[in-house]
């Protein structure tokens, strides 16, 4: 299945009330379901709370600014190229090649920036604007989130 066709998919479901998709055609079959990501990470929060109320309000507040100060420094300097599936990224296109891109490449919008293996399959992924890569945020080999952010693109 061509990955702008499977984009316009998650696309959809995402801004519908379907919950559940499941499309079979030659190549394969894709199913896309979409479920609370957030619940259950606040349904976890709050019982640790009680026991404990005081000392976890004093810890978060100098905390939160440092976590948070790094991933919302890269998203308000410029661009961020987020994934757009659940896989495995690849920054070339075998073990011996040299990677699609390296920090201070400028991309033009749709060239390949990385490949993401899902499901067996190896999704190329293109650049969605022009720009300078000024940071890459994931390591060759690892496991992304859809919607994780993968580059930095001024």
């Amino acid at each position: 299945m061509d990955l702008r066709k499977l984009k316009t998919l998650i696309d959809l479901v995402s801004d519908s009330n379907v919950s559940e998709l499941e499309i079979t055609e030659a190549e394969g079959k894709v199913r896309i379901v979409k479920g609370p990501v957030v619940g259950p990470m606040m349904v976890a929060a709050p019982a640790p709370a009680p026991m404990s109320a005081a000392p976890l309000a004093a810890s978060p507040a100098p905390t939160a600014p440092a976590a948070m100060s790094e991933a919302e420094q890269a998203v308000a300097a410029g661009h961020v190229v987020k994934s757009p599936m659940v896989g495995t990224f690849y920054a070339s296109s075998s073990p011996e090649a040299k990677p699609f891109v390296q920090v201070g490449t400028v991309v033009k919008e749709g060239e390949t920036i990385c490949i993401i293996e899902a499901m067996k399959i190896l999704n190329e992924i293109e650049a969605d604007k022009s720009g300078t890569i000024t940071r890459i945020l994931v390591d060759n080999g690892q496991a992304v989130e859809y919607g994780q952010p993968l580059f930095h693109i001024d």
